[in-house]
């Protein structure tokens, strides 16, 4: 596995002005006055395994190639010990091709499917469960400073949220340092590209945390579980079914992150609490965007 050298820089961050992925709307506020805004561009992205067209996902277009590994993986497609031959984007045609060394078994048993930039991605493939009743997290230790210290330094982040709202992020972390920030329309398209990232480099998963500005729903958390992660933050509020998941595959299941506050849900016997709630300040106002999409 490849060794993550601990700079404290993220290893992957926000870009909000990368060109291409947002555009500025001309529109009038509450007044009737002019008001000019930052919206995001969403765009298709055809994802192909070998000769099988897969996917069209909508998408804000940026590290395609992670997102087609990512979604491929997520979706059991790619298997850990896959030999992976080649990831071809092509920006033209927007689209991705991952290749293999032996031909896999799915192609046969899909057809092409459209994914929305919603978050109803669980109806795209019904076996998205199949193997997980075989997955038993490793009991890793969790320090209530790592989550402050996540939450704080993420949210003052520079990122397209921040910039435009209408946006999900998904951050990899390592203890109390986040290492990969991607962003999309799509909260499963952001793990996803943190899961291609993973792959493609060679990463463990056992050592790591998963924050989402998302809820943690029932996919959310079969995503981060075959992804061996052990530990899922969030922002944000959870699902019945996300918990009855989390608690079954042994998940740390941590949310309602808001300053001081959280709320968790599966492995509380995991957590070490390192750090006094009243030492924390409070999530200021203007920490996050008002009235983002969640």
């Amino acid at each position: 596995m490849a060794r993550i050298e601990d700079t404290g820089d993220y290893i992957i961050a926000p870009d909000p002005h990368a060109p291409r992925l947002t555009r500025a709307v001309e529109g009038v506020d509450h007044d009737g006055n002019p008001a000019r805004i930052a919206v995001v561009e969403e765009r298709p992205l055809t994802i192909f395994l070998n000769a099988q067209e897969i996917v069209t996902a909508m998408t804000i277009g940026d590290y395609p190639e992670y997102l087609a590994l990512g979604f491929l993986r997520n979706q059991g497609m790619l298997h850990d010990d896959e030999q992976i031959t080649g990831v071809d984007y092509d920006d033209d045609l927007e689209t991705v091709v991952v290749r293999t060394a032996s031909q896999t078994s799915y192609e046969e048993k899909l057809k092409k499917k459209t994914r929305t930039s919603g978050c109803a991605v669980g109806t795209v493939f019904g076996d998205m469960m199949e193997g997980l009743e075989d997955v038993r997290l490793p009991a890793v230790a969790v320090r209530t400073s790592w989550l402050y210290a996540l939450a704080g330094r993420i949210n003052r982040t520079p990122s397209l949220y921040l910039e435009a709202g209408a946006i999900h992020g998904t951050v990899l972390c390592r203890q109390d340092r986040p290492l990969v920030y991607m962003e999309d329309v799509g909260r499963h398209n952001a793990v996803d590209k943190i899961a291609g990232w993973m792959l493609r480099h060679d990463q463990t998963a056992d050592d790591k945390i998963l924050y989402t500005t998302g809820r943690l729903t029932s996919e959310m958390v079969i995503k981060t579980a075959m992804m061996g992660i052990p530990v899922l933050a969030s922002r944000s509020g959870f699902t019945a079914w996300g918990v009855e998941i989390a608690r079954e595959v042994g998940l740390t299941l941590i949310g309602r992150m808001r300053g001081k506050r959280f709320v968790c849900l599966s492995g509380d016997d995991r957590l070490i609490r390192d750090a006094d709630p009243d030492s924390v300040p409070e999530e200021g106002r203007t920490s996050r965007r008002k009235g983002a999409e969640r």
